[in-house]
């Protein structure tokens, strides 16, 4: 089971990124999937997440706006589209997905970490002139 986020690197504020995390080991069709990030010397923090049919977007009140997730099963892959970048969006960003109960999926999804069962390496992103 493997999550590999790719996309992150050095942008201007103002700027834009799009992350993508790609899945293998297991169809994450019917999973949570989230995005992370953790600043050094701070907490993770949840930031967006999206259910396995799209029907439920969540975001972080301090990224609401700016950025987009989105997902496409046929390729087991999440998204997320980061515009007007901030110095303080300056992170190591990670995707994470959340398996549901057998035979059931979930109708929203969450921001809490330890809700979710699978992470990757993690991809940094800074913002800096």
């Amino acid at each position: 089971v493997r999550l590999v986020e790719s996309g992150g690197g050095l942008v201007q504020p103002g700027g834009s990124l799009r992350l993508s995390c790609r899945a293998s080991g297991f169809s994450p069709d019917y999973y949570v999937l989230g995005w992370f990030r953790q600043a050094p010397g701070k907490e993770r923090e949840g930031i967006s997440c999206i259910t396995s049919t799209g029907s439920d977007k969540s975001y972080a009140e301090s990224v609401e706006g700016r950025f987009t997730i989105s997902r496409d099963n046929a390729k087991n892959a999440v998204y997320l589209q980061m515009n007007n970048l901030r110095p303080e969006d300056t992170a190591i960003y990670y995707c994470a997905a959340e398996r549901p109960p057998p035979g059931t999926y979930y109708s929203v999804c969450t921001h809490q970490g330890n809700e979710y069962d699978y992470w990757g390496q993690g991809t940094q992103v800074t913002v800096s002139t």
